[in-house]
């Protein structure tokens, strides 16, 4: 797993309430309705970047990984983007998000967001989603610090291959372990956002947990361990 970004902690004012992380999830959190990914593979296709190639690559993937990864691979599996020019998709993905996900921010998770940033929060965008769509979207929620997925690639084309990083289920929680440890504070003091039972690793690691829309699952697991719910 590769080391997530290097971040920086602005420094601390005696008398100031201590600063703590707040970790943001993507999909189903901070944006409603389908995930970030699937609707940028719709985009991808009606604009004929994505052809026979990547469908063969994708379903290869499928095929090839499916012993290792189990019924997660399908999330593992961003061969779609194989042999497309990484540097030519920065943007395809910047205006994707600027044209169709902006508008898909929930207002309660944004009023949130604005609340740990007059803190003095240091928020984190952690995400299982690409970090081509990421970044954008850190950039303009005002979020200088963001982790996502990071495909494979070779001499600036993608690959075929699992993710160099994917913050999914317990890498997720490594990643923010990793993230935590940069900045010198404590993840057990972090506030945490999601909406997925698969991010119980780590909302069970801090000390706010709040889910966000839950899934049934998770909806089950915040009722019995009385976390904060989030609804629109």
């Amino acid at each position: 797993m590769d080391d997530p970004p290097t971040v920086t902690v602005p420094n601390r004012v005696p008398g100031v309430v201590a600063v703590r992380l707040a970790l943001l999830d993507l999909d189903g959190t901070l944006l409603a309705g389908p995930s970030s990914e699937q609707l940028f593979i719709l985009h991808l296709l009606r604009n004929r970047i994505l052809g026979p190639r990547q469908g063969w690559a994708a379903a290869g993937f499928l095929w090839r990984y499916s012993g290792r990864y189990g019924r997660h691979v399908w999330r593992k599996d961003k061969a779609y983007l194989s042999g497309l020019d990484a540097a030519l998709l920065v943007p395809v993905a910047a205006a994707f998000v600027r044209n169709f996900l902006i508008s898909r921010l929930r207002p309660a998770m944004l009023e949130r967001l604005r609340r740990h940033q007059r803190d003095g929060d240091i928020p984190i965008l952690l995400t299982g989603t690409l970090d081509l769509i990421a970044g954008p979207l850190a950039n303009h929620l005002g979020i200088s610090h963001w982790c996502a997925t990071i495909c494979a690639q070779r001499h600036g084309r993608f690959m075929p291959q699992p993710p160099e990083r994917h913050p999914f289920g317990r890498e997720k929680l490594a990643l923010a372990s990793c993230l935590a440890e940069q900045l010198g504070l404590a993840l057990a003091d972090a506030t945490a956002y999601a909406d997925s039972r698969h991010d119980l690793p780590l909302l069970e690691a801090v000390a706010h947990p709040v889910a966000v829309n839950p899934a049934p699952g998770l909806a089950r697991a915040a009722h019995r361990r009385g976390w904060e719910v989030l609804t629109d």
